[in-house]
């Protein structure tokens, strides 16, 4: 395993991040969501709520993201909302392997597909707190195998 540069407690709260925190994007909730989950982690109280509207071809046509709790779950959940528009289910969930894989490897500098997502690659420095970043994909994985096992 590669050895990771040293990052001072405050890089892990870096201008995307915090921008994300105090301006989270897609809050507004869907009344007529076809895809919707929640988690939450008791241990710490984050909360990460996702909702989509697909449209006939099954792409996300609208998207609600919701969290409480830390900075980084707000800035996780806000920062995935943001890539989602546009996207198949199966494209979500390609995403969501990319962005597993970067928090526990690391993202290569070409990895535009995570879009503002990279910038939470800080978290990796900070095991404890990679849940956190986690935790609205994982909401979001849940909701799409509900969505399809209904859907059968």
């Amino acid at each position: 395993m590669p050895q990771q540069p040293d990052v001072p407690l405050d890089g892990l709260y870096g201008d995307l991040v915090m921008d994300h925190y105090r301006h989270p994007r897609n809050r507004e909730s869907l009344g007529d969501a076809d895809v919707e989950a929640e988690e939450f982690n008791p241990f710490c109280g984050d909360r990460a709520i996702l909702q989509l509207k697909l449209d006939s071809q099954g792409k996300v046509l609208g998207v609600s993201a919701n969290a409480e709790g830390c900075s980084i779950i707000q800035a996780a959940t806000s920062m995935l909302s943001g890539l989602l528009q546009g996207k198949s289910l199966g494209e979500v969930e390609a995403l969501g392997e990319k962005f597993r894989e970067a928090m526990k490897n690391g993202a290569g500098d070409d990895e535009v597909d995570l879009g503002d997502l990279r910038a939470l690659q800080v978290v990796r420095q900070y095991p404890v707190r990679i849940k956190c970043a986690l935790l609205p994909l994982t909401a979001l994985e849940e909701g799409i195998k509900a969505y399809r096992k209904k859907a059968i």
